[in-house]
């Protein structure tokens, strides 16, 4: 007798007696959807059934590098992004030697600084301070003690202490300027800075190689107020030329060597 079992290629012999009980109960067929999930996993992916999903080491990798990705978004929009300073304006008077603080207008405090030594200007590759409307392009040094040496805008580890003999570096904090006019469209190529100085014994007098000078305790207290944004405003004449209100009866008092205003 031959009969066909399925699943087998051809009739093959099947002896009397020997053939499936047909009361046993049917072998159970796994859903199409057991395979392919079978199959996604042997693939290393996720499978397409529903309920307790699996997570891959790929994905899990793949879902660090996506949230690594959004947080550095989110905290360059947050620190390039943000609302520029309209509220305060520098203003500096090289003739003077003297940068006075303006809050909404009305007068903070003012400093005594150094300017070039070389003169006034903004020709590419010169030693000169610029003069006209600038602004606060960013700031560097941000918690760093009083004397911390920069160089290139990066700390070295150093501190130098006031007036060290033959030591001249950038020092503490670093207020850098781009210009908005013609006159001055090379002061942030040129790195123009307003920033701490040890040689502090020549504060008053034109001393610097372009950049605005001034006392470590000085500019923490500047930078510590003024934002990216923040106008400023480089004129060879007295502040009173900018700031009337300066020649006004008001209640000035020094703090250090700086004059502020009580209200």
């Amino acid at each position: 007798m031959r009969v066909t079992i399925p699943g087998s290629t051809g009739c093959q012999p099947v002896a009397s007696g020997s053939l499936p009980d047909a009361s046993a109960a049917p072998r159970p067929v796994r859903p199409a959807s057991f395979f392919s999930s079978e199959t996604a996993m042997i693939r290393g992916q996720r499978p397409r059934t529903a309920g307790w999903q699996p997570a891959f080491p790929g994905e899990i990798a793949r879902d660090t590098i996506s949230l690594v990705a959004l947080v550095t978004l989110a905290i360059f929009c947050l620190t390039s992004c943000a609302t520029p300073d309209t509220r305060h304006q520098i203003v500096i008077s090289a003739r003077e030697q003297k940068l006075a603080l303006l809050d909404r207008g009305n007068l903070m405090a003012v400093y005594p600084v150094s300017t070039s030594k070389f003169g006034l200007g903004d020709q590419p590759g010169s030693s000169f301070t610029p003069l006209g409307e600038l602004e606060v392009a960013k700031k560097v040094g941000d918690h760093a003690p009083p004397g911390a040496v920069f160089k290139d805008r990066r700390r070295t580890g150093e501190i130098v202490a006031i007036d060290s003999p033959g030591r001249d570096p950038i020092v503490t904090r670093i207020l850098w300027l781009r210009g908005r006019e013609t006159q001055n469209a090379n002061a942030y190529a040129r790195t123009i800075y307003i920033h701490g100085t040890p040689e502090e014994r020549n504060i008053g007098l034109p001393a610097s190689y372009g950049c605005i000078r001034m006392r470590s305790t000085d500019i923490i207290s500047l930078y510590d107020i003024v934002g990216r944004g923040a106008q400023v405003t480089i004129v060879d004449a007295p502040l009173t030329s900018i700031i009337p209100t300066l020649d006004s009866p008001m209640q000035l008092v020094r703090s250090g060597h700086a004059t502020r205003v009580i209200r």
